[in-house]
Parts: structure tokens; C-alpha cells; sequence
């Protein structure tokens, strides 16, 4: 279970403990278990900070604040704070990722959902879409539409995430597309073969939650490698 510990302090010297945890971060390199960390500073009282540290389980925390190095650094905070930092140990018990969900929720739409118009949910009006199959991007949601028609009218098929990592306002997902070869496809007749492809896709989010645009590479050669349409 990932394992969150919130300290609390407050300081004057926030361009101190800025450069205290640098050099914590330098000095535990190839040693420390934390796994992500955040500074904020309380918009009511500058001098109020908060700093929020994830590891992946309670045990890999322990093992982190044995260092000698996190001992050190824990010790110069205490200087740097006008009072005893406080602490809070937390187990996550809930840790959603809403950016990655809505990117999950637009694959299963791409291949379930009937109402394309539906699709605005989920995308912006003037959502630009980058495939490098294409020759030129389709933007806004007319062309997005026809860009997903296409792919319908040949395949029946459905999306399994393998992987997702997010970063800021960008969610990657690695995913496997499988599907029938049901209708025509550039030319192709359908075939009724069961074919399988691999990809992933970046999708760029507004500040709505509405994704705003997305970059996808997969790979099209071995799909059309599987439908004959070239040799394996």
C-alpha cells in the first residue's frame, strides 16, 4: 500500500529549505526509497509549508529515514523552521488519477460508444489529433469524427491499457488494440480475420479536463502485414 508522510513546518526561509532538500535529493541518489515530493506553500501565511513525501509502502519509508543522509538533512530543517515540524503518516487508501481515467474513458468510447457526437464529453471542440498515418491532422471534431468512422467501418474492435503514466497536463497510455477485420478497410475487403495491434497515445489536457489533443503511434505494418496486405 503506497505510504504518504505530510510535514508540516514553518519557515522564513523557504529559499533554504528549497536548496536543503536539493541537496538531500543529490546526497541519497541510488539510496533513497522516496519516490515523489512536494513543496507548498500556505497562500494565507507564506511562512506556512507543507511538504508532501510518497513511497511505495510504509516498510520502504522506514528504510528511507534510517539513511544517515535523511538524519542529517531532518536535523538543519529543524533549523531552518521557527518551530517543531509537525508530521502525518498516511496509508493511501484512494489515488485516482482523473487525467488518466478520461483518457481510458475516450479508447472505450472510440470503440463502444454508438453517438459520436458524444465524443465532446471528452474532447474539446477544436481537439487537434496527430497520427502519422495520416497526411494531414485532423482537427476539430468533425474531422476527429470521420478519422474514427473510418476505422469502424473496418474493424469491430476494443482497446486493453497495458500501461499509463502521467505527467502535469500530458497522459501516456501504452495500449493493445484488438479487432475483426469486418468492413472495408483502404481498399481491403473484409476478411473476418482477428488481428492484433500495439500503440500508445499522448493526450494533451485542458484545464477543464477536456483533452485537447493527442499524438498517437501503433504499429499499422504489422496490421497490415496480418491482413496480407503486405508480407510479414
Amino acid at each position: 500500500m503506497t505510504f504518504v508522510q505530510i510535514i508540516d513546518c514553518k519557515t522564513s526561509r523557504i529559499d533554504e529549505l528549497n536548496r536543503l532538500m536539493d541537496q538531500w535529493v543529490e546526497q541519497t541518489q541510488g539510496k533513497r526509497t522516496a519516490t515523489h515530493s512536494t513543496v507548498g506553500r500556505d497562500r494565507s501565511d507564506a511562512s506556512h509549508v507543507v511538504e508532501i513525501v510518497e513511497f511505495p509502502s510504509y516498510d520502504v519509508a522506514m528504510r528511507n529515514s534510517q539513511l544517515p543522509e535523511t538524519d542529517r538533512i531532518f536535523r538543519e530543517m529543524i533549523a531552518l523552521c521557527d518551530e517543531m515540524p509537525s508530521f502525518t503518516d498516511l496509508d493511501v487508501v484512494r489515488d485516482e488519477g482523473l487525467y488518466k481515467a478520461q483518457s481510458r474513458r475516450l479508447l472505450d468510447m472510440l470503440a463502444h460508444e454508438p453517438e459520436l457526437a458524444l465524443l465532446d464529453a471528452v474532447l474539446t471542440e477544436n481537439y487537434h489529433d496527430h497520427d502519422p498515418a495520416n497526411e494531414q491532422d485532423a482537427i476539430g471534431m468533425d474531422a476527429f469524427r470521420r478519422v474514427v468512422e473510418m476505422w469502424r467501418s473496418g474493424f469491430d474492435f476494443a482497446f486493453t491499457v497495458d500501461d499509463q503514466l502521467a505527467e502535469g497536463d500530458r497522459v501516456c497510455t501504452r495500449w493493445t488494440w484488438r479487432a475483426s477485420h469486418s468492413g472495408d478497410f483502404m481498399g481491403l475487403q473484409p476478411t473476418g480475420i482477428d488481428v492484433t495491434m500495439t500503440g500508445m497515445c499522448v493526450h494533451r489536457f485542458q484545464d477543464d479536463g477536456k483533452i485537447a489533443e493527442g499524438w498517437w503511434q501503433y504499429d499499422r505494418l504489422s496490421l497490415m502485414a496480418q491482413l496480407g496486405a503486405v508480407e510479414a
